[in-house]
């Protein structure tokens, strides 16, 4: 456990100075790319409650994809962390102007919106952030769990959003570790297998 831990941060830390090193306008074309690859594909189409996230530093920002999907009449929500349970809550927001600043310094939307219930059979998308992925779709965040313990009970498509440069081989996994279904890089999809 200790060494899954270890090589974790050690390649956190690599990619977290790489990610920040990224030249500004590159990183607005790779963004606005893995939107619109996003935006095309069947999932957006079908997906009628989209999970977003709200990009912090140098994320890849998919707020067009959450303006977009408002426009289109889809329903879009955004997580609010608790930290006491390391869970995460989705709540929609009909603006981007309902994000607050929250945990984190993430904007979250406020905890008296409408809350999306993950297990709904409402078919849905949940778009999720990473350092890394590995090729058989296993992400690396930062750390905290959020995701995996969300993702362990949530039925619906689970989209990596992610720099082709940021996909490697393997990354070292522990037991409660998730794979999403297919990564969205400037490059195009990705589709990845492992469970």
């Amino acid at each position: 456990m200790y060494e899954i831990r270890r090589r974790k941060n050690d390649i956190r830390e690599k990619y977290k100075a790489l990610r920040a090193a990224i030249p500004h306008e590159k990183k607005l074309q790779m963004d606005e790319k893995i939107c619109n690859t996003f935006i095309s594909l069947a999932t957006y189409r079908y997906a009628s409650v989209l999970l977003m996230y709200s990009p912090k530093g140098d994320e890849v920002n998919v707020l067009p994809i959450a303006e977009r999907a408002l426009k289109d009449g889809k329903q879009v929500a955004f997580p609010r962390c608790i930290p006491e349970t390391h869970d995460m809550e989705y709540h929609y927001v009909t603006s981007l102007d309902q994000l607050k600043p929250g945990t984190y310094g993430l904007l979250e939307p406020t905890p008296d919106l409408p809350r999306y219930d993950r297990a709904s059979t409402a078919p849905s998308a949940c778009i999720i952030p990473a350092l890394v992925y590995d090729k058989n779709g296993f992400r690396l965040g930062y750390g905290k769990g959020y995701y995996d313990r969300y993702l362990g009970s949530y039925i619906g498509s689970k989209v990596g959003m992610i720099y082709s440069d940021y996909i490697i081989d393997s990354l070292p996994r522990g037991r409660f570790d998730l794979s999403v279904d297919f990564i969205a890089t400037e490059k195009g999809i990705k589709v990845v297998g492992g469970k």
